[in-house]
């Protein structure tokens, strides 16, 4: 589950030298928070990003000229819940805690986490909405919300269920992603969700909140936490596969398939449609004990810097610190660089970085 116990070491992976930078005693409740504001931009970085935790993480670069990331609800320390903790950063490399998208629970739902949440900035209207998961484990009848903020750093006010799995049909209708695409009058939006049930996808309104028309599959059984990135006049579809929360036993991992349309068919790099159940997409990003890092998926934005570059944030298990003192699994904020080989996105060696690297590089 989502769930963390702050153990923040308030460091900055900057050069070779670990630097304890100031930290602050939030509440008097042994809660510790790295309160150091990046002013300029680093040339290097080092996973993890954030910890202890950040899972299934999204992110967004605000009118306010900071990113911020946002993630599963989950406890930081004994007693403090944060429902959706949001974090961010002037450069991508130094993220600070901000606050909870949520002062309290949405209300549709009575009991469950708020999972896997997606930030989208919506220029018809100025506002930022946050898509959410509402669920428990084995939750009969799961569903997506949506809420809104004028700020990204919220607080965020609901607008309620956009659908579930009775209203649906999908069973396990959680993990949603929400994208727009086309131009003009051309121009449409679609959310896509479901875990390991089949993923579907439906058109949405500009309302941000309602859905029209019917909806239609485009992957099988072997995929969660969906993300679709459009590059080149194709549709890139990135799934996470396994279990995400067996700790250093896990298997999570992240494939890739590509599509000419955004309703599919996604075949992968050898042709196979991930429409049948069983087929995964062409492995992306996998763990490897001996790099430090197991378990690694369900990947927020690709952003691409002012050099041209393109990074990606998701989430792994330190295999060496791989619970939390609550016993969950302990998933921090990670971020790699993607080259396009032959059409196909790649990160070196296929596994998550563990040394310094060339950092995102940002004008401002």
């Amino acid at each position: 589950m989502k769930r963390t116990m702050i153990i923040s070491l308030c460091v900055a992976p900057i050069l070779s030298i670990l630097l304890m930078l100031s930290c602050s005693n939030k509440e008097n409740t042994g809660e510790l928070i790295w309160n150091d504001p990046p002013t300029s931009a680093d040339t290097l970085y080092q996973n993890p990003l954030f910890e202890p935790d950040l899972a299934d993480p999204s992110f967004i670069r605000a009118n306010d000229g900071w990113f911020y990331a946002y993630g599963t609800e989950n406890e930081w320390a004994p007693g403090i819940n944060r429902v959706t903790p949001i974090v961010r950063s002037k450069n991508m490399v130094k993220w600070e805690y901000v606050a909870n998208a949520f002062t309290t629970k949405p209300s549709w739902k009575t009991s469950g986490w708020i999972w896997a949440p997606q930030i989208v900035f919506n220029t018809r209207d100025g506002y930022y909405y946050l898509f959410y998961s509402f669920s428990a484990w084995g939750d009969p009848n799961p569903g997506v919300g949506v809420a809104k903020s004028q700020y990204p750093y919220g607080p965020f006010d609901d607008q309620g269920k956009i659908l579930d799995t009775q209203s649906s049909g999908v069973a396990n209708s959680i993990d949603q992603f929400y994208i727009e695409t086309g131009s003009g009058r051309n121009r449409k939006a679609y959310l896509f969700w479901g875990s390991f049930a089949g993923i579907y996808g439906i058109e949405m309104n500009t309302d941000m909140k309602t859905t029209t028309g019917d909806k239609f599959k485009i992957a099988g059984n072997s995929f969660e936490g969906s993300y679709i990135y459009e590059y080149d006049s194709k549709f890139y579809y990135f799934g996470s596969s396994s279990n995400c929360c067996d700790g250093a036993d896990s298997q999570y991992h992240l494939s890739v398939a590509v599509a000419d349309n955004i309703k599919g068919p996604y075949k992968t790099k050898d042709g196979k449609d991930i429409i049948n159940d069983g087929q995964e997409g062409t492995l992306f990003l996998h763990g490897d004990k001996n790099v430090g890092w197991v378990g690694p998926g369900h990947d927020g934005e690709i952003i691409q810097d002012d050099r041209g570059r393109y990074f990606i944030i998701y989430h792994a298990i330190a295999f060496n610190n791989p619970l939390l003192p609550n016993g969950a699994t302990r998933r921090p904020l990670m971020m790699d660089e993607i080259t396009w080989k032959d059409g196909w996105p790649v990160i070196e060696n296929s596994v998550p970085s563990s040394t310094l690297k060339p950092a995102p590089y940002f004008d401002n």
